[in-house]
């Protein structure tokens, strides 16, 4: 089966993604699993589970949450864990959940905010389950290299991850698997077959306008000034 992991909804600051488009592309691309893991947030997943197995779309309840070291993804859990802890912090709460421990994009010079540093990642190291060596917004086939280089170096389990916000980007970057249950995940290669495509650019553009319009729905305009602002500051350290 092909299986889509690490994928948001609606239910992500920056994703206006809803199930009857994630079952239209399921449907379109033969997808038929996906780990729904939105930021620092669980009810979606668990709703969406609900609706789309209905017709016949396996989902895995996830939550990709943002830890003072960087994200950290937890797959089959069942209550939403807390953003903000540290790295070691939020394993031990995926753990306690019998959950399973994937890390996102370990490389990204892009989105180094996000990204895990190396000095907690090494220390969580023995509890991971899975690390990314291709994530589906990599802008440059470079990261992936560098996520392929981490993954190998600290021996872990690899995967690749779509990190799909958009209808657009469901069914680019799969694995195909014989099984989606939790046991079966561990024991097999999960890299046995897998497809991978590069960034679509405009995904990037389209997440910073769904960011920008759900701060304004919020009345968040400070956010939006300094999101502005960091733009700004950026764009003038390039110029100099």
């Amino acid at each position: 089966m092909k299986v889509e992991f690490h994928v948001h909804t609606i239910y992500s600051k920056d994703s206006m993604l809803t199930w009857p488009f994630i079952l239209l592309m399921c449907k379109i691309k033969k997808i038929k699993a996906i780990a729904i893991t939105d930021h620092n947030e669980i009810k979606g997943a668990i709703k969406y589970k609900r609706i789309l197995s209905k017709y016949g779309i396996i989902v895995i309840v996830g939550e990709e949450i943002f830890t003072s070291d960087g994200e950290i993804i937890g797959l089959f859990l069942k209550k939403k864990i807390e953003p903000n802890l540290t790295a070691k912090e939020t394993v031990i709460e995926i753990k306690k959940q019998n959950g399973l421990v994937y890390i996102p994009h370990p490389y990204d010079e892009k989105r180094a905010k996000t990204v895990i540093n190396e000095l907690a990642l090494r220390g969580i190291a023995s509890d991971v389950d899975f690390i990314e060596i291709h994530n589906g917004r990599n802008i440059k086939s470079s990261f992936s290299k560098e996520q392929e280089k981490i993954a190998e170096k600290l021996h872990l389990r690899k995967v690749v991850g779509s990190d799909a916000h958009t209808f657009y980007e469901l069914g680019r970057n799969y694995c195909i698997l014989n099984s989606f249950e939790k046991k079966d995940l561990l024991s097999e290669n999960i890299l046995d077959s897998y497809y991978e495509k590069k960034c679509l650019s405009i995904a990037h553009f389209n997440t910073k306008i769904v960011r920008g319009l759900k701060m304004l729905k919020r009345g968040d305009v400070n956010g939006i000034f300094r999101g502005i602002y960091r733009k700004f500051r950026r764009g003038n350290k390039k110029i100099t």
